[in-house]
C-alpha cells in the first residue's frame, strides 16, 4: 500500500519537484554498495580486514536490500512513502560519511549496513513513488531514473579511485559518494508534506488496501518476478565481481580489465533510456524480455571461446544483456494497476530477487577456486541465465499482480460458500 495516512486532500507537489526527486533517489541507489570493490584492497589494508570480514563485506548488499528492501512497503504505510524516502536518504548519508571516517573494522562494516539500508529502502519504493505520481507515464519516468542510476553505476566503478588519489585517501573516494546523497535529499524535504494528504486521491475516495508481500509471493507473477530479477542480479554481481579478474587473467592490465567492466557498465545507460519506454509502449514484452536475455549466453560463449580477443565485443553484448534491470523493474509498475500493488509487487521483487542472487558470486568464487579456471564458472553463469527465459514468458505477458490476488481470493472463499436448497 502507498498512500499517505492523515488528512485527506489533493496532491500538492508539482509533478516537476516530485520527478527531480524521483531521479536524485536513483543516483544513490548504487554507490553505497559499489564503490568499495575500486578501493577494497586499501580499505582492507588500512583496517586490518581479514578475508572473511573482506567477503561479508562484499556480501551486505544483497542481504541489506532483501531485508530492508522487504520492510520498505511497511514502513510507508505507517509514515508515509515521502517520509521514508527521506530518511533512508539521511541514513544513507550518515552511513557514507561514517565509515570514511572510522578506523575500526566492525564500526565500517555496522555504518555500511547503515548505508545500504537507506539505499535498500529507495530502491523497493522508487517503482511504487513512480506508478503513485505517475501512473501514465511509468515507461517515461522509468526510463529517466533507471538512466540516472545506471550513470552514477559507472560513475561509481569508475571515479572512486581518482577521487581517492586526488585526497590522498580511500576515505576521499568513498565519502565523496555522501554529498550526492545529502544534496538528493533537498527534494524530499520539501515533499514531507505529502504525507500530510491522502496524497493523489479524491478526499471522498476510499484508501487502497494494501498489498501484503506474503500474498504477492503466493501468485505466479509474483514468483516469476522475483525469480527474473533474482537471476538477472546474479549475473551482474557475477560479472562486476568476478570479471576484472578474469579479463585479468586472460592476459588484460589492471586497469584494462576495470576498462572492460566499466564499458559493460556503460552499456546500461543508453538501453536504460530506451528499454522501459519501448516496454510501455507494447502489450506484452515477452519479445522484447528474451532479445536482452539471449545476450547472455551469446556474450558468455565469446568469453569461453576467446576471452582475451573477443573482450571487447563480450563486454557490450554482456552490458545489453544486464540491461534486464531497468526492463524488470518497468515490469513492476506494467504488471499493477495501484500504487498499492505497485509496492507490493516490488518488496518481493527485490528482496526475493537479492536472496536468489546472493548464492552467484559465491558460487564463482568457489568454482573458479576449485578449478583454477574459468569455465566451470562461466558455465555456471550460462546455465544460470536459461531460467530467465522462462520467467519471461510469464512476467512479459498482459496481466496485473491485483487480478492474480483476487482469483486467489476467490478460490479460497468458494469451498466456504454454502449452497441453499433450489
Amino acid at each position: 500500500m502507498l498512500h499517505s495516512p492523515g488528512r485527506s486532500g489533493p496532491r500538492t507537489a508539482a509533478p516537476w519537484l516530485v520527478l527531480t526527486g524521483i531521479v536524485m533517489v536513483a543516483l544513490n541507489l548504487r554507490p553505497a554498495a559499489v564503490s568499495v570493490g575500486p578501493v577494497l584492497a586499501e580499505v582492507r589494508d588500512d583496517l586490518g580486514m581479514t578475508g572473511l570480514t573482506a567477503g561479508l563485506l562484499t556480501s551486505l548488499p544483497v542481504v541489506a536490500f532483501a531485508v530492508f528492501g522487504a520492510a520498505s512497503p511497511l514502513a510507508a504505510r505507517r509514515i508515509g512513502p515521502h517520509r521514508v524516502t527521506l530518511v533512508s536518504l539521511l541514513l544513507l548519508t550518515a552511513g557514507l560519511t561514517g565509515r570514511a571516517l572510522v578506523d575500526s573494522q566492525v564500526a565500517f562494516l555496522v555504518l555500511s549496513v547503515v548505508a545500504l539500508a537507506g539505499m535498500a529502502s529507495g530502491n523497493v519504493l522508487l517503482p511504487a513513488l513512480v506508478k503513485h505520481h505517475f501512473g501514465d507515464r511509468v515507461g517515461p519516468v522509468t526510463a529517466a531514473y533507471t538512466t540516472s542510476l545506471a550513470i552514477f553505476l559507472t560513475a561509481s566503478l569508475t571515479l572512486t579511485v581518482p577521487i581517492a588519489d586526488l585526497g590522498g585517501s580511500w576515505r576521499w573516494g568513498l565519502g565523496a559518494w555522501a554529498v550526492v546523497s545529502l544534496v538528493s535529499a533537498v527534494p524530499w524535504l520539501l515533499l514531507w508534506r505529502e504525507d500530510g494528504t491522502r496524497a493523489g486521491e479524491d478526499a471522498d475516495r476510499a484508501p487502497e488496501a494494501p498489498v501484503r508481500l506474503v500474498t504477492v509471493l503466493r501468485t505466479p507473477l509474483g514468483l516469476c518476478m522475483a525469480g527474473m530479477f533474482g537471476f538477472q542480479a546474479l549475473q551482474a554481481y557475477a560479472l562486476f565481481g568476478w570479471f576484472p579478474l578474469l579479463w585479468r587473467e586472460a592476459g588484460y592490465s589492471p586497469t584494462a580489465a576495470g576498462a572492460l567492466v566499466g564499458l559493460l557498465a556503460a552499456v546500461s545507460i543508453p538501453t536504460s533510456f530506451w528499454l522501459p519506454r519501448a516496454a510501455a509502449r507494447r502489450e506484452s514484452q515477452v519479445g522484447l524480455c528474451l532479445a536482452v536475455w539471449a545476450c547472455y549466453p551469446v556474450g558468455y560463449a565469446m568469453v569461453l571461446v576467446a576471452p582475451y580477443t573477443l573482450a571487447i565485443p563480450a563486454a557490450l553484448v554482456l552490458g545489453l544483456g544486464a540491461s534486464l534491470f531497468p526492463l524488470v523493474l518497468t515490469l513492476v509498475g506494467l504488471r499493477s494497476r495501484t500504487a498499492s500493488g505497485t509496492s507490493g509487487l516490488s518488496a518481493v521483487t527485490q528482496s526475493g530477487g537479492y536472496v536468489i542472487s546472493a548464492a552467484g558470486p559465491l558460487t564463482v568464487g568457489a568454482l573458479h577456486d576449485t578449478t583454477g579456471g574459468w569455465t566451470w564458472p562461466v558455465l555456471f553463469l550460462i546455465a544460470t541465465a536459461l531460467p530467465l527465459a522462462g520467467f519471461s514468458l510469464v512476467t512479459g505477458r498482459p496481466g496485473h499482480v491485483e487480478d492474480q490476488l483476487a482469483r486467489r481470493a476467490d478460490s479460497a472463499e468458494a469451498p466456504r460458500r454454502t449452497v441453499g436448497p433450489s
